[in-house]
């Protein structure tokens, strides 16, 4: 039984951690979200952001992307003692040229520059109607999804990418050149309406996800890696003994991954991932339109909910099939999850427990 399928027919509420026989425990949103902000609170950070961090992991797990979820937690401490993240600190507006600025990571975890900056587009965009922000010595941030929604909750058209460390083949290549290279672009909908947003890996699969599958002990689908020879392969571990991730989309995956690889890398100033100087870090640039500078607000929202409505009447492929708009599979699994418990492999909230000294 998957996944999906078991929590929907579990029924028995939010903070049920019984097992169902999948695999997993299935945690409440507050339960975890306090587990995990304990863990960095006792790592060294302060009540408030470390609650703003836990949130931010507990909502990937909630909209169904665990990749960037509370399974970061074990890395994000490890980092912590080998000095790569300062628990003290928080991000801050570095400088600002017109509609542009620089956050300074400060070597802080992610989701705090990654706040910083989101706040700083809007005033931004406030001011100007436009913005772009880019975030020097940024650790990873999580879900940049999260950023542009929150951005697009405020009434702009909102794009962020990411450069990071090289996991992924050039296309036609073996060798690993490219970071997963992420991408997020979301827009507002009708008011009271979550908004579209898009938000995924350049690479064919996030290694985040790759990961959880070998937790699981599951293969992963054809086309998504290469193991150590250069050959196709199924299995996450070809990948970890030295294998490459693959470019969705064949040559057009690769040609996005090139682009943002350069803007992210460049215009943050972490460097291109395969060359040297490249610090590690998450090269991360936001941009954000106002919408009503350019048409009434009250129209886009309207357009774009018809727009969404008609793609939502499209007769199905068959049986199974259902056209959703980008960002609504995350609210039902929200919903879902919200309402049945968030699944945690049976490691991964062990783990966590171990960590806490339970």
């Amino acid at each position: 039984m998957t996944t999906a399928v078991t929590e929907a027919v579990k029924g028995t509420g939010q903070g049920d951690r019984e097992d169902t026989g999948d695999g997993h425990r299935y945690v409440g949103e507050e339960e975890l979200t306090e587990l995990a902000a304990s863990l960095l609170r006792a790592a060294g950070t302060s009540p408030a952001p470390a609650l703003c961090i836990a949130r931010s992991l507990v909502e990937a797990d909630l909209t169904g992307h665990s990749s960037h979820g509370v399974r970061r937690l074990p890395g994000y401490l490890a980092a912590v003692r080998d000095g790569i993240i300062d628990p003290a600190r928080s991000g801050e507006v570095r400088s600002r040229t017109g509609a542009t600025a620089v956050v300074d990571g400060q070597r802080a975890f992610g989701q705090l520059a990654a706040r910083c900056a989101t706040g700083e587009l809007a005033s931004l965009c406030e001011e100007f109607a436009v913005g772009v922000v880019t975030i020097r010595d940024c650790n990873h941030v999580g879900r940049l999804g999260e950023y542009t929604a929150e951005l697009a909750e405020r009434g702009l058209v909102a794009l962020a990418v990411s450069n990071a460390d090289p996991t992924v083949a050039p296309y036609g290549g073996r060798e690993r050149r490219l970071g997963t290279n992420p991408m997020s672009w979301a827009l507002p909908r009708a008011e009271g309406r979550p908004p579209v947003v898009m938000d995924w890996a350049t690479a064919a699969v996030a290694e985040g996800k790759l990961n959880v599958a070998r937790a699981a002990g599951l293969p992963v689908a054809p086309g998504l890696l290469l193991d150590p020879a250069g050959a196709p392969s199924t299995a996450p571990e070809d990948f970890y003994r030295g294998g490459a991730l693959l470019p969705f989309g064949g040559h057009k995956g690769y040609a996005l991954s090139v682009v943002i690889e350069i803007t992210g890398g460049l215009l943050s100033r972490a460097g291109i991932s395969c060359l040297p100087g490249y610090g590690g870090h998450f090269g991360t640039v936001l941009i954000g339109i106002r919408v009503d500078a350019f048409v009434p607000a009250a129209e886009f929202r309207e357009q774009t909910e018809s727009f969404c409505a008609e793609l939502a009447r499209t007769r199905p492929a068959g049986d199974g099939h259902e056209v959703l708009v980008p960002g609504e599979p995350e609210e039902r699994t929200r919903a879902r999850r919200r309402a049945h418990g968030i699944p945690l492999p049976h490691a991964t909230w062990r783990e966590l427990n171990d960590l806490n000294g339970s």
